[in-house]
């Protein structure tokens, strides 16, 4: 981190940003604590954000192209509308983060931790429920055919028509 900002606590941390909030372009802000911090619309573009904790922050339209976020937490951090071009978000965390309108053209995500669900699973809880309710994919109600099918059936026929 910058000397500047070096021994400042968390609160001073974000109050300072705040004041500057248009002139942070290339600062190295790296292993800060910015948790919930207000940085909507700052100019971050080529800031050192490593392993910074932007947890929570507020970061809609702000401009982090070209910014080092290797590591950085962005856990439920506001990004939307904001400019991550060219950033490196190599083992950044962004689970939960608000990326509505984000542009990432060209930013690293290697090994970018999204976190969420595990949509395998939910998927299948959707497929269980449709089966439980009798309902296709489209949510459309599928148990009239299954009567259609019973009313088909001959006596003694147990598997239905053509059998």
């Amino acid at each position: 981190m910058d000397e500047k900002y070096e021994g400042l606590g968390h609160d001073s941390l974000v109050a300072v940003l705040r004041s500057d909030k248009g002139s942070l372009a290339g600062e190295d802000l790296s292993g800060a604590d910015l948790r919930g911090a207000n940085l909507g619309g700052a100019d971050l573009s080529g800031a050192m954000l490593v392993h910074a904790d932007l947890s929570c922050a507020n970061l809609s339209g702000a401009n982090l192209g070209g910014a080092n976020l290797t590591g950085a937490s962005l856990c439920f951090a506001n990004l939307s509308g904001a400019n991550l071009r060219g950033a490196n978000l190599t083992n950044a965390n962004i689970s939960g983060a608000g990326l509505s309108s984000a542009d990432m053209t060209d930013a690293n995500l290697t090994d970018v931790e999204r976190g969420g669900p595990d949509r395998r699973h939910a998927d299948r809880r959707k497929t269980e429920r449709r089966q439980e309710i009798g309902t296709n994919p489209k949510g459309e109600d599928r148990r009239h055919l299954h009567r259609r099918q019973a009313d088909r059936r001959k006596p003694g026929d147990s598997e239905g028509p053509g059998s």
